[in-house]
């Protein structure tokens, strides 16, 4: 097993939060640069990190906690493992070009890949499932949103996916249930480039929940 320990995130600091939601914005022009374990450990923090004993950054129903966050870079695909900050290998492989249908994506430095298990979700019926992992999603999505804007990162959330196609390459299984993915893709921004306007549209797709046992996090 390959486990990469990230450096300590950054945890003070940063743009002012009024800036940064001025500055946040999607976009596709997409600089092949990778990203530094730094900007790497510090987006994934940022994202679904610990900030206090047994809490996210990002808040969840009932504390569920519903998400994986799998890392698809050129070197590999990885598990981010929060509990020691770390990315676990599990595809010796590159896999961004499974994460998306447009034509920027398999070279984009950064895929995050987003795998909720519905079985942590409790108490609620198969709609209220679902409504709860779009919501969840939301507050994951902005947190990377303000991150990239703070740092003057590209980044666009994407769901248009062959989900069949990415769900094999995951070994997913469908024991569980569905689950509902998004991607985030942030890259350099790429000197010189026009500004991209914001782009707002979110295409709904499923993804089969991967078949692992419930942990505390």
């Amino acid at each position: 097993m390959t486990i990469i320990k990230l450096p300590e995130p950054i945890k003070r600091g940063g743009m002012p939060l009024y800036e940064a939601l001025t500055n946040r914005k999607s976009c596709r022009k997409i600089a092949t640069q990778d990203l530094s374990m730094e900007e790497l450990s510090n987006i994934l923090w940022c994202a679904y990190g610990y900030n206090r004993e047994g809490r996210r950054t990002a808040p969840s129903s009932h504390n569920s906690q519903e998400f994986d966050l799998y890392v698809a870079i050129e070197q590999g695909t990885y598990l981010y493992n929060p509990e020691d900050h770390s990315l676990e290998l599990k595809f010796d492989e590159d896999l961004r070009a499974f994460c998306g249908l447009q034509d920027f994506v398999a070279s984009a430095p950064l895929t995050i890949i987003f795998v909720a298990n519905r079985d942590k979700i409790k108490g609620k019926d198969e709609r209220g499932v679902t409504e709860t992992i779009y919501v969840d999603t939301g507050f994951i999505s902005q947190n990377i949103y303000l991150y990239c804007a703070s740092e003057s990162l590209a980044n666009v959330v994407r769901a248009m996916i062959d989900k069949e196609a990415l769900s094999k390459k995951l070994h997913l299984s469908d024991n569980t249930g569905q689950e509902e993915p998004r991607k985030h893709t942030p890259h350099h921004q790429q000197a010189g480039k026009r500004e991209c306007p914001l782009q707002g549209h979110l295409q709904e797709q499923k993804l089969k929940v991967r078949n692992r046992p419930d942990k505390n996090i």
